[in-house]
């Protein structure tokens, strides 16, 4: 059974946020050990109850977790999740979902200490519907597993392939409304699932979607997807699946310019042209890993699916980016692309080093997203001890894309955690004051909490009031969303 991947080693087990956590007593423990496999230890409710967020990293090397749950419980099936839902709900005890864990916000770690619940065990393919390409799959599957059987069983590909797709569940890509790095030809994960099933906080046992294009009221899937474990738990998720694509084609272009490349970018999703990939990336980030020269904008393409199709899609490609002055890179850019694009080693080699090192990525219409790029560098870059603020798009749509901010600093060692939160609070603010959105596909945790009001504005009041209809005891993943909480704040940042 595949399992998550610590994100940098641990130094010790001390709680990084102030206050007392949540206690879980023996009697809860009991009664969790009669429904699930159950973790009590320092080490190992430790280990599960941290993620991928950067900042969290320096602290693990710190020998601090954000904050230690006090059980870790591993459900195998719907009736165990929904009992150990039931029982911490009884008890007004904080109960956080975990699956990879591979987020970068912290949006699975127990804000409040509790109980994390781990979907791990609830791994594999339960059925498919090969006629109709509907494939239902538990959520603590991860990326590998799901993709192999898929392909050598039934001839069958999601199409969802993240940066963090080896280290990703299922259950993950729909809490935090995932993209992968195929998304302008299969569309982000909101696009793919058909229906879930859905333990609320008392335990009861739902299920939403299930048809094609159904006009039965609000689509109740889209209000759990990008829910973050606030609304409720997913325990079965019905994805669509296409046939594993016949052909695929590459090519590498450069531009003298960002904006001439987003510029192309618009014009052929306009046309009506999806290539699977469609990666434009600044002149500093070509040239530290695409073979650009400093001064050239690489933009990466590729494509997938039936011959016709893509012939259609390329000729597209050629005439856009020719007409704006691009010069034709070959394909070799892309072959190279494609064998690092998962490498995060930079990150943890970065961090022990004592780099402050994060990305951001939002997405805004065409219209703001040159205005974007040069406001957020210049507004981290203003951060002192900054060093580097790149940007790249990576996902395209009729009305805008998703543009991807990397960011470095080296701060002394007493001002790393100050840092971090300047060059986030000057880049998301940049960001949303000149139209673009919070986040594409990483989601909020605790990190972008903060700006979630700005964000949604008084629509935010509605998500509360959702919040308190379904978990009016507040105990689903408490401190994310900007949602209130009965078990009181989290003192970060």
């Amino acid at each position: 059974m595949t399992q998550p991947t610590a994100p940098i080693e641990l130094a010790g087990t001390r709680d990084h946020f102030g206050g007392d956590p949540v206690a879980v007593d023996a009697r809860l423990v009991a009664a969790l050990e009669a429904v699930a496999v159950v973790d009590t230890t320092v080490q190992g409710t430790a280990d599960a109850s941290r993620d991928w967020w950067p900042i969290a990293m320096h602290w693990a090397l710190a020998g601090e977790v954000p904050r230690r749950a006090g059980a870790v419980a591993r459900p195998a099936s719907t009736a165990q999740v929904s009992a150990i839902a039931k029982l911490c709900n009884d008890a007004a005890v904080p109960l956080t979902v975990a699956g990879g864990r591979s987020g970068v916000c912290g949006a699975s770690v127990p804000a409040f200490g509790g109980v994390i619940l781990d979907t791990t065990a609830l791994q594999g393919i339960v059925s498919v519907d090969e006629t109709s390409g509907i494939v239902e799959v538990l959520p603590g599957t991860f990326g590998p597993d799901l993709e192999t059987e898929l392909r050598a069983e039934y001839g069958l590909t999601v199409g969802h392939f993240p940066q963090s797709f080896d280290i990703a569940t299922v259950g993950g890509w729909v809490a935090c409304r995932g993209a992968g790095q195929y998304s302008t030809r299969y569309g982000k994960i909101e696009q793919m699932v058909v229906g879930l099933e859905v333990v609320l906080a008392d335990g009861t046992v739902i299920r939403t979607g299930g048809g094609p294009a159904a006009a039965q009221g609000p689509d109740l899937n889209q209000l759990f997807l990008g829910s973050e474990g606030t609304l409720g738990i997913v325990t079965k998720v019905w994805l669509r699946a296409h046939p594993v694509p016949p052909a695929e084609r590459r090519a590498a272009y450069g531009f003298d310019s960002f904006t001439a490349g987003l510029e192309a970018c618009r014009q052929i999703v306009r046309r009506g042209a999806t290539p699977a990939v469609l990666r434009l990336y600044d002149a500093a980030e070509s040239q530290r890993g695409q073979g650009g020269d400093g001064t050239r904008c690489v933009m990466l393409v590729l494509d997938e699916g039936d011959p016709s199709i893509i012939d259609a899609v390329m000729t597209v490609v050629a005439e856009v980016v020719m007409d704006l002055g691009a010069q034709h890179l070959g394909n070799e850019l892309v072959e190279a692309w494609m064998h690092h694009r998962n490498d995060t080693s930079a990150l943890q080699a970065l961090t022990r080093k004592g780099f402050v090192v994060d990305t951001m990525e939002i997405a805004a219409p065409w219209s703001a997203l040159g205005t974007i790029f040069t406001n957020v560098r210049s507004a981290m870059m203003a951060v002192p001890h900054a060093r580097a603020a790149t940007c790249h798009l990576s996902h395209s749509y009729l009305d805008g894309a998703c543009l991807y901010f990397t960011f470095a600093a080296t701060p002394p060692a007493g001002a790393i955690e100050s840092t971090y939160v300047a060059l986030w609070d000057a880049g998301q603010r940049a960001v949303l004051a000149d139209g673009g959105n919070l986040s594409h596909h990483h989601g909020v945790g605790i990190n972008r909490s903060r700006f979630v009001p700005e964000a949604l504005g008084a629509a935010h009041g509605i998500l509360v009031s959702v919040k308190h209809a379904l978990d009016p005891k507040g105990i689903l993943n408490p401190a994310k969303l900007a949602l209130p909480s009965p078990f009181g704040t989290v003192a970060w940042p």
